[in-house]
């Protein structure tokens, strides 16, 4: 694949808060020749759990900061990677390039050259909408699923919340995200705020943050059909679904920001009737979408129910 991509500068991200990680870099994920996929590999790497957390739109992997020192702590693995067009990794320059399984296989790659096993999947946003789809493909590698805030859409239409906030993102070709995730997350610190702008030093490097809601397996509000775009994943995403309702046999913990208006306890319950024997989730009362910014009790309290607390 030869891509024309931009690469945000390194000094972007030299003084984030409660993050200080060092960036990780893959370059040769089969398919994805000449782009750079970055993540974070915390905690020991012969342990016998990782987690493997992805993140959503218009996120990073600077998301799960509050999560990964809980599981590292435990002893445990945590892997957080970023998706092309987002954090570190690269960004293709044409908007046309993100689309679904651009986005899936690469994340299916991702797990494949890092040779995961054991993984306890953490997702949230568009994170599940491509993360729940990893685990029919390779079923041996996935023992346990931290979920949140997220869906697997097969095409039905459009809720009014998402209705709106795509229709809003489509009004916003320079969106500003540090300023949407604070609106979304009162709790976030000045400098919190600016950690999810610095992947975008300008709006040349907001492809898939354009992209994302129009990629969304939802048909607009009286549409006959789903747009070409959107239309892409309904096949997986309805297989994916089989997959979690008759096959999954791992652990699945559930946490809920209970004040997201587009992907709240309406949509998780809705989720949780489709994964196995998924238990009573947990509650975040005060959380929005973004509920990782609550993810030290999510993460401990999943471990626990787990047994590797």
């Amino acid at each position: 694949m030869t891509v024309d991509y931009l690469r945000a500068p390194d000094d972007r991200f030299d003084t984030l808060p409660d993050w200080p990680y060092a960036p990780k870099y893959v370059e040769d994920l089969p398919g994805y020749e000449g782009l750079r996929m970055h993540y974070v590999d915390e905690g020991k790497a012969d342990a016998d759990v990782t987690f493997l957390c992805i993140h959503g739109e218009p996120s990073w992997a600077y998301l799960f900061r509050k999560m990964i020192p809980e599981f590292t702590g435990a002893g445990h693995r945590a892997i957080a990677v970023d998706m092309f067009g987002f954090g570190r990794s690269d960004k293709p320059t044409d908007d046309d390039t993100y689309t679904y399984h651009f986005h899936r296989n690469a994340l299916l790659a991702f797990v494949e050259k890092l040779d995961l096993k054991n993984v306890c999947l953490v997702v949230q946003d568009w994170g599940g909408l491509l993360g729940l789809t990893l685990p029919m493909e390779a079923p041996d590698r996935y023992s346990r699923l931290i979920v949140m805030n997220t869906g697997l859409p097969g095409g039905e239409e459009a809720p009014e919340g998402f209705a709106a906030w795509r229709a809003f993102n489509r009004s916003q070709p320079d969106l500003a995200v540090g300023k949407l995730m604070k609106q979304a997350t009162p709790i976030l610190t000045e400098a919190e705020m600016a950690a999810y702008d610095a992947p975008f030093p300008d709006g040349n490097h907001k492809g898939g943050v354009r992209r994302f809601p129009e990629l969304v397996m939802l048909k607009e509000k009286g549409a006959a059909d789903l747009t070409p775009s959107s239309k892409e994943g309904v096949e997986t995403s309805l297989k994916a679904r089989k997959f979690w309702s008759e096959m999954w046999s791992g652990d699945s913990f559930m946490a809920i920001g209970m004040q997201d208006p587009v992907l709240g306890p309406p949509a998780m319950h809705m989720l949780r009737s489709m994964i196995k024997d998924c238990p009573e989730p947990m509650e975040v009362k005060d959380a929005g979408h973004f509920v990782q910014e609550w993810g030290g009790p999510i993460a401990k309290a999943a471990m626990e129910k787990f047994g590797i607390s």
